[in-house]
């Protein structure tokens, strides 16, 4: 008797922690954000950064044709998150097409989000794409880096001012989601 309910005991163990290994397993491919389900479309090891690059896309978007991504890159090599953020606040700076938003940084965390409009344009059509990047260290070596993308496509100076005063509105919500968001695992597969 006392054996049977040990070893129903350790079955139920051994289920849990299957159950816990194969939903995070899952999740690391799978990733809800602000209401929306991204699923992984792209990952690759990226020789240059010696880490994986890691990109989610609603369900019927993809790496050539997204309005919306979230991105998980891994810069082994990258050894502070503040430093890495702040080159990349110099390269949008000195970008004619990009305009930095905000920019906030937490010394004693090591963490930085940082926001920014790119614009450009896609098959003929205008658009502004919205990011927010959130660097923090990596847990063993490194930096990672989360980011959220948003594309707005427009025609006319209406729909401009427009996607400005939304954009304004919204991205102190959407910088406090991502750095309240902890950053998921690398995807160590490639996915093309």
């Amino acid at each position: 008797m006392i054996n049977d309910v040990i070893k129903i005991f350790a079955l139920s163990i051994l289920l849990i922690a299957a159950i816990v290994f194969f939903s995070h397993k899952a999740s690391a491919e799978e990733i809800h954000f602000d209401n929306t389900k991204y699923i992984l479309k792209y990952s690759i090891f990226n020789p240059e950064t010696q880490g994986y690059m890691n990109e989610y896309f609603p369900q019927n978007e993809s790496l050539i044709n997204w309005t919306q991504m979230i991105g998980i890159y891994y810069f082994i090599n990258e050894k502070s998150p503040l430093d890495f953020a702040k080159k990349m606040d110099k390269t949008i700076e000195d970008a004619e097409n990009s305009v930095l938003i905000k920019f906030i940084e937490n010394k004693k965390q090591q963490k930085a989000v940082l926001s920014f409009l790119v614009n450009n344009t896609e098959n003929g059509k205008n658009y502004f794409e919205y990011n927010i990047y959130k660097y923090e260290k990596h847990p063993s070596k490194g930096t990672m880096m989360l980011k959220y993308a948003t594309k707005y496509f427009c025609t006319n100076n209406n729909e401009i001012t427009q996607i400005g005063n939304k954009i304004r509105e919204e991205n102190d919500i959407y910088m406090e989601k991502l750095i309240t968001s902890p950053i998921p695992p690398i995807v160590e597969k490639e996915i093309k």
